[in-house]
């Protein structure tokens, strides 16, 4: 027997039997789904996750007070006075610029309307650093620090929540605690990252949020943004600026009282989260495979039982041992290729209506249906059929013609 005539035979074979065939493909064919779903789902949560936290800024170095592996006493707080050393460009060649941020929460009124949101005081470096960019307006700049003046940058959701619109809004007067600010513009929509939403928020002068919003001691700040002059440079400039605060700060030798994180840091972080729950998804997706299979098996073995006397035919004509193997081990293939080929269809569907079930929520992000996990779910679909029609093809093919044939 070839494996042209092996497939017509078992075409034939699931034909005779269409809804018992039917139910065993459906098995197969959640399993798939399921697993095409779970992995499109978490690989478009992994690049929408990874792809906010490089939106964060190019090359870009975050700066905290404090020691999150060890506890140290008497930290010394972040200062003014360091963002400046950083910045020197003889004691960290490898530094492009820095920003100093204070960051506190307010509530944000304009005519009826109000809201929570997180202020943040910065400098004019911080565009650069941020890499953030307008929908309208200007940014903050050097006069309006010096000058302490009253005028705020609203993140787009900021804008939604107040006017109902991001565009036609610069100049109006919003009141922050109770103050009044002039909308200097708006910012571009950044999405989501490790801080929380980068839409929702208001920036403010350095300045202005240091004598008039957020309560700081002197010129302590709450965290600096720092920019490598290159991607290369990101290993080299955090040495050069856990070295100028070492210093500064007179911490002892392994005792740092500040961390330091990258974007990578980042990246590599919330890549391994993500991945090993898309694993962890998958696991739970491929246990529908396994289901679908036995169901496959108990198919198979109530097959063999029903064609006992064909099986003793088949032999007593001369069909070889492996003939019969071949025959049975083809249908239970042709059950799960069949089963993953329209789960693979139907998984698509399900992270297609997952996504848009995100984006009409508010939380944006697009299941990716990659070309490995297709190749994976058809391959393993395949495979959970061999498997499992291994044992009845075998059995099949064991059974002894006279015996078979006086099977009732």
């Amino acid at each position: 027997m070839n494996l042209g005539q092996a497939i017509l035979e078992a075409l034939e074979s699931l034909a005779a039997n269409k809804l018992r065939s039917g139910l065993t493909i459906l098995g197969i064919v959640i399993g798939v789904a399921a697993v095409i779903a779970m992995l499109a789902v978490g690989t478009g949560a992994q690049d929408t996750i990874t792809g906010s936290i490089s939106g964060l800024g190019s090359n870009l170095l975050f700066v905290f007070s404090g020691n999150f592996n060890e506890d140290v006493r008497n930290p010394q707080p972040l200062t003014l006075g360091d963002a400046e050393a950083i910045a020197d460009v003889f004691q960290a060649p490898s530094v492009a610029a820095v920003a100093p941020a204070i960051q506190g929460n307010v509530t944000v009124t304009f005519g009826g309307e109000q809201t929570r949101t997180q202020v943040t005081g910065i400098t004019p470096e911080y565009e650069t650093v941020r890499n953030y960019g307008l929908l309208e307006g200007e940014f903050i700049n050097t006069e309006h620090l010096l000058g302490r003046a009253s005028v705020a940058l609203l993140g787009p959701d900021v804008a939604d929540r107040l006017f109902g619109r991001r565009d036609g809004v610069t100049g109006e007067i919003i009141r922050i605690e109770g103050q009044p600010f002039r909308v200097l513009g708006v910012l571009e929509p950044k999405g989501g990252s490790s801080f929380g939403s980068q839409d929702d928020l208001i920036l403010v002068p350095f300045t202005t949020a240091q004598s008039r919003l957020i309560r700081r001691s002197r010129d302590r700040v709450d965290l600096i943004l720092v920019q490598a002059v290159s991607a290369e440079a990101v290993p080299q400039a955090t040495e050069e600026i856990a070295q100028i605060l070492r210093s500064r700060h007179r911490t002892e030798l392994g005792a740092d009282d500040f961390t330091i994180f990258s974007q990578q840091d980042f990246v590599a972080t919330a890549q391994t989260i993500t991945g090993v729950l898309t694993v962890f998804l998958g696991g739970i997706a491929a246990i529908s495979l396994l289901v679908g299979g036995i169901g496959i098996m108990n198919i198979m073995l109530v097959s063999v039982t029903e064609r006992t006397r064909e099986i003793g035919l088949r032999k007593a004509i001369g069909a070889r041992k492996r003939d019969i193997l071949i025959q049975f081990l083809t249908e239970s293939s042709l059950l799960s290729l069949f089963g993953g080929l329209i789960g693979i269809g139907f998984g698509w569907l399900i992270a297609f209506v997952v996504g848009q079930v995100a984006a009409r929520s508010g939380t944006p992000f697009t299941p990716v249906v990659g070309i490995n996990a297709i190749l994976l779910a058809t391959i393993f679909s395949t495979a959970v059929g061999l498997f499992f029609g291994l044992y009845p093809a075998n059995r099949a093919a064991n059974l002894e013609p006279v015996e078979a044939l006086r099977y009732e």
